[in-house]
């Protein structure tokens, strides 16, 4: 808010008050502009509003929906990559030294 210095003087409080507010106060004296800002500002992220982005009346303490969450999320994996098939390969590797053994030999 730009303001010449005759208003700034009528409303001296007003617009000291909006400045402790966080809005940026502006007075013009003689071709020169002045800011007014408050000792100590607050910073931009303690004026930020919270949102309601989780549902309200939500049980954090339930952790069933961790459970819930790592199934689905197993299921997409299995769907996209395949089953986890692990002690097939670890038959397989124990086989392979042998097979080389045999050729070897042969």
């Amino acid at each position: 808010m730009d303001v010449p210095i005759t208003q700034f003087r009528r409303k001296l409080f007003d617009f000291v008050n909006q400045a402790l507010d966080g809005k940026e106060v502006w007075v013009r004296h003689k071709g020169h502009r002045l800011r007014l800002v408050p000792e100590h500002a607050p910073s931009k992220l303690s004026r930020i509003t919270p949102m309601q982005i989780i549902v309200p009346g939500a049980d954090f303490e339930d952790d069933s929906w961790k459970t819930e969450m790592m199934d689905e999320w197993e299921r997409k994996w299995e769907r996209r990559l395949g089953p986890l098939v692990k002690p097939a390969r670890a038959a397989a590797a124990q086989d392979r030294p042998n097979a080389r053994k045999a050729r070897r030999t042969a």
